[in-house]
């Protein structure tokens, strides 16, 4: 089956460039000049994908990325954006985009990021073993409250080190706000366990330091970004 590509662009011209050349790739578009409807749409046509146009006319594709997140929550997100100050593209992971595009850009480019995407979103799906679940060059044992480094030497985890990491495997490559790991692990977002979640992300942060393509980064003022292998 083709994947299926929401798009949304307003650039009628540059929107059927990129349309027609996806599917003369073999994916399947359906193209919006307008995200007003955008829920409807993604339960009508079922993408694997959105790619987002962040300056539209009636509603900012940061906007619509928030409104997909909400009711999608493991549907990637690509944007596209003229936009590069780092607070712009910080936006952009903040309003539940994966991955974003700086235009102009070429086609190879954007199809790249859009398999990457994808792949990514596959790998993240839970299909791998639930008690062995390789992050880069360590290996988790959810089950057993387990971490094996690179040396094989193993780190018993805490129920919580255990709960956080879940959570970021669960958001790995994608953003994860502050608030929603708070009120998972400690059912509130008090102040007092807010300092408890920067000692125990200090923690994990030690723990995977062996390995420099496993980071957890900080995205000011909304939460983190677990990146694996990027």
């Amino acid at each position: 089956m083709n994947t299926k590509i929401l798009y949304v662009e307003d650039e009628i011209l540059l929107g059927r460039i990129v349309k027609e050349s996806l599917e003369s790739r073999g994916f399947q578009i359906k193209m919006l000049e307008t995200g007003v409807r955008i829920l409807d749409e993604v339960a009508a046509f079922q993408p694997d994908i959105c790619v987002l146009d962040v300056m539209l006319p009636d509603i900012d594709g940061f906007t619509l990325g928030k409104t997909i997140r909400k009711g999608h929550p493991n549907l990637p997100i690509l944007f596209l954006t003229a936009k590069t100050q780092t607070e712009d593209l910080l936006k952009g992971f903040q309003s539940g985009g994966n991955d974003y595009i700086k235009k102009p850009f070429s086609m190879e480019e954007l199809i790249v990021r859009i398999n990457n995407l994808l792949s990514l979103s596959q790998s993240a799906a839970p299909s791998l073993p639930e008690d062995e679940i390789p992050i880069g060059n360590y290996t988790f044992f959810p089950s057993r409250f387990e971490l094996a480094a690179p040396d094989a030497s193993l780190r018993v985890l805490s129920h919580r080190e255990t709960q956080l990491l879940e959570i970021f495997l669960e958001y790995q490559n994608r953003a994860v706000e502050r608030k929603h790991i708070l009120n998972t692990v400690w059912g509130d977002d008090s102040f007092f366990n807010s300092r408890n979640l920067d000692v125990y992300i200090k923690k994990l942060r030690s723990y995977l330091e062996n390995d420099d393509q496993v980071k957890i980064i900080t995205l000011k003022g909304y939460g983190y970004h677990f990146s694996v292998g990027q």
